[in-house]
């Protein structure tokens, strides 16, 4: 399984769940597990997405995510799943 890791910060808003889901699906990438929070107007969401059948490469995701977020005023990061784990082991 080729697993990623997109996490979402920024001011709350309408539509930015809709907004990072209708591009994983649009790209034929599933999601495995998601964490949405909002405390005092700010959004945080992360998301474990399993790209195995995705119609784009890693690198064409990340870029992606990063005009979605600019489009929509969050943050959007987009992070392979051993680089992820290898960051946040302690």
């Amino acid at each position: 399984m080729n697993k990623i890791i997109i996490t979402v910060v920024g001011k709350d808003t309408v539509g930015i769940i809709a907004r990072v889901c209708t591009y994983l699906a649009e790209n034929g990438i599933n999601i495995l597990d998601i964490s949405q929070t909002i405390v005092q107007d700010y959004f945080n969401m992360m998301m474990i997405a399993d790209m195995a059948n995705a119609k784009t490469t890693f690198e064409e995701i990340a870029g992606a995510f990063d005009e979605i977020g600019k489009e929509i005023g969050v943050m959007i990061k987009c992070q392979r799943e051993e680089i992820f784990t290898s960051m946040h082991r302690i």
